[in-house]
């Protein structure tokens, strides 16, 4: 009978060992593969350089994520290495099953119309060459002119773009062709 009593026992403490096993195991997979401090990575396809990224950290998860919580700078360059655009935020995080990079906080982006835009979010989709937004979208113009609106779409250059229930500020001139 006390040979019974251990052997129970012992089964039951296997049992919660397997069981204790699977919650760490399943914590270890949340945990990042690596931490990068003062990432620096040139992007390049057919040895022309497409974009430059700069972040003070990225973290990175077994093909899931790469988050960037501390900010991220990205410059586009034209075939001729002339910069076309820029995306700047307080945080960024590319989803690798997605195939999208989300852009939060503080977000300002150019493009090479000299147009500024603002908002709290800006998505690119990687497979569809798109950016967009479902928040509030400010742009600023060149000439000054500033456009407010939401729902943001375009294409990766920011131009040309388009935008719902927009409202703006421009400027008027009185000169009737004088």
């Amino acid at each position: 009978m006390p040979a019974l009593f251990i052997c129970m026992l012992l089964l039951s403490s296997c049992e919660n060992s397997l069981d204790d096993i699977k919650k760490i195991s399943s914590k270890e997979e949340d945990k990042p593969i690596s931490i990068s401090k003062g990432v620096d990575i040139i992007y390049s396809d057919s040895a022309k350089v497409k974009a430059h990224l700069t972040t003070p950290l990225m973290i990175e998860s077994d093909n899931t994520f790469q988050e960037m919580p501390k900010g991220v700078k990205i410059i586009f360059y034209d075939d001729n290495l002339k910069e076309k655009g820029t995306i700047v935020s307080d945080y960024a995080i590319r989803r690798e099953k997605d195939n999208i990079i989300e852009f939060r906080k503080n977000v300002v982006a150019t493009n090479t119309q000299g147009e500024t835009f603002k908002s709290q979010e800006l998505i690119y989709d990687q497979t569809n060459k798109k950016l967009y937004s479902t928040k509030a979208v400010q742009i600023t113009m060149a000439n000054g002119n500033i456009m407010n609106g939401t729902n943001f779409s375009s294409n990766e250059t920011l131009y040309p773009w388009h935008m719902d229930q927009s409202s703006g500020l421009f400027h008027v001139t009185d000169d009737l062709g004088k």
